[in-house]
């Protein structure tokens, strides 16, 4: 399986891509300890010619923590088959591209209460204190 990823429209050959395949620790019946099904797959971000200069810097920033290197490292272990836990750790892998190179949000614009809000507050908390001074005793 030797596909291309597009991340926000930058194709990334699978050249640029290195695989490791072991043993998976989940389910497996008979097979479970002679096939190699678990598939690790990994990208080294900071040595990827492929990616724009702007989503690089800010793929590196939001994955500074899962990053060893500059390489970003998915497993898939979760299936039986070698090529179905390819098929989740690369979509696994696109899926946090994506969200990691995204644009950032725009920024918030503070905005003041109206009038009429200020006054609701005033009043209800007004009316909230009449009713807990009525509760009172009046101590005779």
């Amino acid at each position: 399986m030797t596909t291309d990823l597009d991340i926000r429209g930058v194709v990334i050959p699978a050249a640029e891509l290195s695989w490791r395949f072991s043993r998976s620790s989940g389910p497996g019946g008979q097979s479970v300890n002679t096939t190699d099904s678990r598939a690790e797959v990994s990208f080294d971000l900071g040595a990827s010619t492929m990616l724009p200069d702007v989503l690089k810097e800010r793929a590196l920033r939001r994955l500074e923590g899962r990053l060893v290197d500059g390489v970003l490292t998915v497993a898939s272990s979760e299936q039986r088959s070698q090529l179905m836990n390819r098929q989740s750790a690369v979509r696994r892998l696109i899926d946090i591209l994506v969200e990691a190179t995204a644009p950032p949000p725009p920024p918030r614009r503070p905005t003041k209460p109206s009038r009429g809000m200020r006054e609701r507050r005033l009043r209800n908390k007004h009316h909230r204190g009449e009713i807990k001074r009525l509760r009172r005793s009046t101590g005779d």
